[in-house]
């Protein structure tokens, strides 16, 4: 079974059955419906929190700080309601238990490199710090003992929360069928803009720094998605697909400038200049990411084998199949995968 325009198809015809109806409609167009209901459960999941005193003030409610922020009961819950449950259940609708396993199977895909863990937990800060050494004037102070004690834990914690709700959901699910169909700077420049729309209601809550944003942090943030989308799927295609890793590069940006930036860069400590600095590192990443590719990001799309090539394939004798070249050789896992997603 392999996809064409993202329908199952079954000896080269399409299965339609059950094509009809929401179902019908999710089969037919994956991409869309995880897009639309990964919005439609975080946002009117995230309502309560814009409403309340935390955010427009609507709702005169305060939520309970947990872990110290608000954001622990007033935004997680939102997000694991949207990006990895609408993954989920358009993945079972889709492609049913066989598609829930590769998503699965990426999400446990841990055994890479430990090169590229420690590459990861060290180039984000340092790249992060160099571009707010430049817009500080140079001006930075050390991080405390407490930074240093909680950075790893805090990233930890990240991993299970921020990068367990969302990655499943944008690189998981949604990066290997918008690489297949549009290529990967394509796909990157729908995939970017859809996750920073994702966040906007928060915006208008303690998360975004709520009453003072401005529409040009707000487009900058969304464009620093795109940039980081890039970085991310480049990471997502050299490790074999490893969401673990590309949830790791998420998180470390994240822990940064939520434990460590504030206490070293305490002139230039606004939300603002944070948005600058993540959309100044990620595009400079970005752009030395597509130059060494040559826009490829590391995507290698699967060579689906011809009809001649498949008669070529068949055995001269009836009923006697050759044995392969190279006894025991199977194909590489992420070649499986990208021929079925």
């Amino acid at each position: 079974m392999v996809a064409v325009n993202d329908r199952a198809v079954v000896g080269g015809i399409a299965d339609r059955t059950g094509d009809t109806g929401i179902r019908g409609f999710v089969r037919r167009r994956p991409l869309l419906s995880f897009f639309l209901m990964a919005n439609l459960l975080s946002w009117v999941a995230w309502t309560p929190y814009v409403l309340s005193a935390t955010g427009l003030g609507v709702w005169d409610f305060h939520f309970p700080a947990l872990l110290g922020s608000t954001q622990t009961v007033g935004v997680l819950p939102g997000a694991y309601l949207g990006p990895i449950m609408a993954a989920f259940v358009v993945t079972l609708v889709a492609d049913g238990k066989p598609g829930l396993r590769r998503w699965v199977g990426r999400m446990l895909r841990w055994r890479i490199s430990w090169v590229w863990y420690v590459s990861i937990v060290v180039a984000v800060p340092f790249a992060l710090t160099s571009t707010s050494l430049g817009l500080s004037d140079g001006a930075v102070q050390m991080p405390s003992v407490a930074v240093l004690v909680a950075y790893i834990p805090v990233m930890i914690f990240q991993m299970l929360t921020t990068g367990l709700a969302e990655e499943p959901g944008w690189r998981d699910f949604a990066t290997p069928r918008l690489q297949k169909r549009y290529g990967p700077i394509i796909g990157m420049l729908i995939l970017g803009p859809m996750w920073g729309v994702w966040h906007l209601p928060l915006f208008f809550s303690e998360w975004g720094g709520w009453p003072d944003v401005t529409a040009l942090r707000v487009l900058e943030f969304i464009a620093s998605c795109f940039t980081l989308s890039v970085v991310m799927t480049w990471v997502f295609n050299r490790t074999k697909e490893s969401l673990p890793l590309v949830m790791l590069l998420h998180v470390s940006v994240n822990t940064y400038f939520s434990v460590a930036w504030e206490e070293m860069f305490p002139t230039i400590a606004t939300a603002e200049n944070s948005t600058h600095i993540q959309l100044m590192t990620t595009g400079v990443a970005a752009a030395i990411v597509l130059i060494a590719t040559r826009g490829r990001l590391g995507y290698q799309p699967a060579v689906e084998p011809s009809a001649t090539q498949g008669a070529a394939a068949l055995p001269a004798t009836p009923g006697v199949v050759e044995p392969s070249a190279t006894p025991g050789a199977t194909e590489p896992p992420a070649t499986r995968d990208a021929k079925v997603d």
